[in-house]
């Protein structure tokens, strides 16, 4: 049966991309139902439009503008996501930490991209946080991994994980571009693996 998934994106949507062509390609026996992001300048909604994919805007600022909470935010997220019935949703450059009242709606569906290993560099800015721990030499490798997604910031259980190397002569965007390349293969391979799971 076709999964149905829910993508939620804050960026330029390579990685959604890569979904995209997965799904074209017959890798990915899934559609992508819904792409939201909470930034209107986002590529990615380009991208999502092109290939037919209804695009949602949700952005935070309105409900904090308003006097809402980032929970009451969070919560309305969910419904709009709840109404496509997702099998899974995946956070793909999405610059949002989910609460645990969004988490609770939709127990172990949640997984994200992370340009780093597990354990290391959470949070934001990650693949330049790799790349000056290299430079220092505090670490010998870069990485990235997908992830169940749990209240604690890129702490979730591992789904797939992958190393990244980092050369001597590497400038950042040399480190960058080959760690994107990894991810657009890792957040197939990880869909794949938790749909085969169910």
């Amino acid at each position: 049966m076709t999964a149905r998934l829910v993508v939620l994106i804050s960026g330029s949507g390579t990685n959604l991309q890569a979904i995209i062509d997965a799904i074209a390609d017959g890798v990915l026996d899934a559609q992508v139902d819904l792409v939201i992001s909470n930034r209107k300048a986002a590529y990615g909604l380009v991208r999502a439009a092109e290939a037919g994919i209804p695009t949602t805007y949700f952005p935070l600022k309105p409900y904090l503008d308003g006097g809402q909470t980032r929970d009451q935010y969070d919560l309305d997220l969910a419904r709009l996501i709840a109404s496509s019935q997702p099998d899974l949703i995946v956070l793909a450059g999405w610059m949002h930490i989910l609460s645990a009242g969004f988490l609770d709606q939709f127990p172990h569906r949640v997984i994200n991209l992370h340009p780093a290993l597990p354990g290391a560099f959470a949070g934001t800015n990650a693949i330049e946080r790799t790349y000056e721990a290299y430079r220092a030499g505090e670490v010998d490798t870069g990485g990235c991994m997908v992830h169940e997604v749990i209240p604690e910031v890129d702490a979730g259980r591992v789904i797939v994980a992958e190393r990244v190397p980092i050369y001597p002569q590497d400038t950042l965007a040399d480190f960058e571009a080959r760690l994107h390349a990894v991810e657009h293969r890792l957040i197939v391979d990880a869909i794949n693996k938790r749909l085969q799971a169910e």
